[in-house]
């Protein structure tokens, strides 16, 4: 009986184009809360193969300030790691189970130090440290750049090590929430008023006077130099207002920051936004940039 050839091909050594995964690796505790970050990596780095330092992606998802589905974009995000970056999926504190504004950004800036403090343990630069999140995330992302090492958002652990980023990707964030926040006991939406609610604590005049700081708007300065931005919605987005990337897009420019923006036609909040050709936008800015 005659057989087919069998095929022969190379093996790979270094492992090359390879991406393995860190999960639940716990980055702080706050009560009884653990908060948690996936990491992805070149398949090297756990293989111990070499000593490379790649640079680093933290990646905070979408959640409506509540508490994240880190594992909703891994399978895209397992790219970026097969081609030499370390990701870090985050979570971070509830707004809704008491903890209001700014616990969710002093949680990121939080994971941000603990992975420069192990960087050599995970090989990444802590020269070269990105964030890039989606929708509440991305309003976070778009914070995170522009109060790097800000002191009223950094907690005391590991105080020693920056939490400022060399670039930030925001998809479809709210950019400024003005009239929801000085308005809502009027919201008629209640699952949303509870998220605001939550989002303030008490009512008090100190509380949504200190709320109003969740608009990435109110942090941008004039010749205050800071990372490049790049910023990517869909223009039928109908649950965060197109006009908000715009309005950050506009507002980073006249600043004088380096600020990029991507429309996606006809795309909502997530789905049909995403695609290969607008993840190889990112990638390239990332690559660029980082």
């Amino acid at each position: 009986m005659g057989y087919k050839e069998i095929k022969v091909i190379k093996n790979n050594p270094s492992l090359q184009g390879m991406a393995a995964m860190i999960p639940d690796v716990v980055y702080s505790k706050v009560g009884d809360t653990e908060l948690k970050m996936q990491i992805l990596t070149p398949w090297q780095v756990q293989e111990a193969k070499e000593q490379t330092a790649y640079p680093l992606i933290v990646f905070v998802q979408g959640s409506a300030w509540t508490f994240p589905n880190v594992y909703y974009q891994l399978p895209q995000l397992a790219q970026f790691a097969r081609e030499g970056y370390v990701v870090a999926s985050l979570t971070h504190r509830n707004c809704l189970e008491g903890h209001p504004f700014p616990a969710f950004l002093q949680d990121v800036k939080t994971g941000i130090r603990f992975l420069r403090k192990h960087a050599a343990a995970y090989q990444i630069d802590p020269d070269r440290v990105g964030i890039w999140g989606t929708s509440s995330g991305g309003n976070t992302a778009l914070l995170v750049g522009l109060t790097g090492d800000d002191s009223r958002y950094k907690t005391e652990e590991y105080t020693e090590y920056s939490d400022a980023v060399k670039t930030v990707v925001d998809c479809f964030g709210p950019t400024d929430l003005t009239y929801v926040i000085d308005h809502i006991d009027q919201i008629d939406m209640p699952d949303m008023k509870k998220i605001f609610e939550g989002l303030r604590g008490q009512d008090t005049p100190e509380n949504i006077k200190r709320l109003q700081d969740i608009n990435p708007v109110n942090h941008i300065q004039e010749g205050k130099v800071y990372p490049p931005f790049l910023i990517l919605q869909g223009n039928q987005d109908t649950l965060v207002e197109y006009a908000q990337s715009e309005l950050i897009y506009h507002r980073l420019s006249d600043a004088g920051a380096d600020a990029s923006m991507v429309c996606v036609d006809g795309a909502p909040h997530e789905g049909s936004f995403w695609s290969n050709e607008l993840l190889g936008l990112i990638k390239e800015f990332i690559d660029t940039r980082l």
